[in-house]
């Protein structure tokens, strides 16, 4: 059964599905929560848990990078952000918490278009480093050029390359682009890149050799990019399709595994769920880990789209505080409303439906039932 629909004699549309659209659905088995493993390898990196840190500067700064990491997730730093462009940052994020919202988008703008420092790059990926833990930085497709050699040559292990959306066929009549296939080719460390948000998309990207795609498009809180540019991809059909590109890939390429990672909309713990029954491997969190009390964002929540120097698709977004970063991955819950303790309901979530990990999780049913928030059903 097809699943598009005529908007108008000229136009037909594909009904796609955002988390909150969908539901798991328990099986006939259940386990012990203490019996679920939520462990996540990529490369020959292995994590107690499927987390990663967004890069962005309210989320991520190096302590709290650390911090995950030493927690069993993965931290990655934006080395396009504020750390790279300042000695110290913290007066700076410190301001920025308490700007006046219509004065917010334009103070950003300034604090941002500072350059990009190389030394400073080299000496927070150190800073990481010599803290024992897995060490993930991030630059834009646009920087990666520029910067990428100073990345490696700090010892990064895992490189991120992440944008609002990447292609790996990108053209333009102005500028080389990057091509990065044989970027990652030549790099000794495994690359995780995105966003995608379409089967073909995510395709073309694992065939350039990445070891992880990023899934998502315009959905997070901070993201207003469905407001500026009219571009959305509702979560879980994106993840879901990526998951099946990657099924396709497994066999074209003999078996390869390319890590399908959710990244957008993933706020409160019901919805990492939802990301994981759908096909994820793994899940990059900006909110949810933006509103711990060491978030270097103070309760306050913005990303890269948020001081475009041209075109701003976002913008700083108040969450508050709900905990410690150790509360809000582990608890105890205070509230029922998924802020806190994101590792003990996703460990419930899977004993719940029966399965002993998240791959065996993929394959659980998934109801359509939209609802809206509040409502009993």
């Amino acid at each position: 059964m097809s699943s598009e629909i005529e908007i108008g004699r000229g136009k037909r549309g594909r009904r796609a599905y955002s988390l909150d659209d969908i539901a798991i659905v328990p099986a006939r088995r259940t386990r012990d929560p203490e019996d679920v493993s939520l462990s996540w390898q990529i490369d020959a990196y292995q994590f107690e848990l499927p987390f990663i840190g967004a890069p962005m500067d309210s989320a991520m700064s190096p302590e709290t990078v650390i911090a995950l990491g030493r927690f069993g997730g993965l931290g990655v730093l934006d080395l396009e952000g504020l750390w790279t462009r300042y000695d110290d940052p913290t007066p700076l994020l410190a301001e920025i918490a308490q700007l006046p919202t219509e004065m917010a988008t334009s103070r950003m703008q300034e604090l941002y278009s500072a350059p990009i420092q190389a030394e400073l790059i080299t000496a927070r990926l150190e800073q990481i480093r010599e803290a024992g833990v897995t060490v993930a930085g991030a630059l834009t497709p646009q920087r990666t050029q520029e910067f990428y050699k100073t990345v490696v040559d700090a010892g990064v292990d895992i490189f991120v390359i992440r944008g609002t959306t990447v292609s790996a066929e990108h053209v333009s009549t102005h500028t080389e682009p990057l091509n990065l296939k044989q970027f990652i080719y030549e790099l000794d460390v495994p690359v995780i890149v995105g966003g995608a948000a379409t089967y073909t998309a995510a395709l073309h990207l694992m065939r350039t050799g990445a070891a992880g795609v990023l899934v998502g498009f315009g959905g997070g809180a901070a993201a207003t990019t469905r407001k500026t540019l009219g571009i959305h991809a509702p979560m879980a059909t994106a993840v879901a399709d990526v998951h099946a590109a990657r099924r396709d890939y497994m066999d074209e390429s003999g078996g390869r595994y390319v890590h399908v990672i959710a990244d957008g909309g993933l706020g409160t713990s019901g919805d990492i769920v939802k990301a994981f029954g759908v096909g994820a491997d793994a899940v990059m969190l900006g909110t949810a880990l933006a509103r711990s009390t060491e978030a270097p964002g103070r309760g306050m929540h913005w990303g890269a789209e948020a001081h475009h120097p041209e075109l701003p698709r976002g913008h700083r977004v108040e969450l508050g505080t709900v905990g410690s970063l150790e509360q809000v991955l582990f608890g105890p819950g205070r509230t029922a409303i998924g802020e806190l303790n994101l590792a003990g309901a996703l460990r419930r979530a899977l004993a719940t439906t029966g399965y002993l990990d998240l791959k065996e999780f993929q394959r659980v049913d998934v109801t359509v039932s939209p609802y809206q928030s509040g409502t009993v059903v």
